[in-house]
């Protein structure tokens, strides 16, 4: 009953999610504040995939403006049935869990991964074969010394990532259960009142 006459309130905190996860994607072309590495492509491959941006970003952005129009009562008139409006409401939230589910997945591989950077060896990424073991090894840390801080860079704001989208994901998740709930609920109390009449 909560998540139901809560839909509109979980729809609203999409749009902050996704403005911060576009802010935060951003940031992450620019260790410390300059532009250079973007330029001369000296980033993470996952960086360039524009996760952050596209899909938990614009994606999440309209799904959320689309699922906000469906819940108005002004939706009503424009359908000929609210069950129709229940059935429309159902597919943004799947796609929300798809978009924020596959950048969850791609930013936490990023983080596993971890920086591409400048070493004794050249450009490379030097903590790929720690299986994300050096997120506990702040002395390695060290072994990147272009950009500076670039591993203490990527780790937090791939963190704010990750946890951005599992909040979107954990949103359209509520979202597609309570409408799912709603849309087998009003059928099974037609089939009930159905049954009766026939009886």
């Amino acid at each position: 009953m909560a998540l139901e006459t809560c839909g509109s309130c979980l729809s609203c905190l999409l749009i902050p999610l996704a403005l911060w996860s576009i802010v935060v994607n951003i940031l992450l072309y620019f260790p410390n504040g300059k532009a250079s590495h973007a330029a001369s492509y000296q980033l993470p491959n996952y960086v360039w995939y524009f996760e952050g941006i596209c899909f938990s970003g614009v994606m999440i952005l309209l799904l959320a403006v689309i699922l906000i129009t469906l819940e108005c009562n002004v939706f009503y008139r424009c359908c000929q049935s609210e069950s129709c409006n229940k059935t429309y409401r159902v597919s943004p939230s799947l796609l929300g869990v798809a978009f924020s589910g596959y950048s969850c997945i791609i930013f936490t591989l990023g983080l596993i991964q971890g920086p591409f950077c400048n070493s004794s060896h050249g450009w490379d990424y030097i903590f790929k074969d720690t299986a994300g073991g050096y997120l506990t090894d702040y002395l390695a840390w060290s072994r990147c010394t272009e950009p500076p801080n670039i591993v203490e860079w990527n780790t937090i704001l791939l963190s704010i990532l990750i946890g951005l989208s599992g909040l979107q994901l954990i949103i359209c998740s509520l979202k597609v259960v309570a409408e799912l709930k709603r849309t087998l609920c009003g059928t099974y109390s037609v089939f009930v009142q159905v049954t009766k009449y026939l009886r």
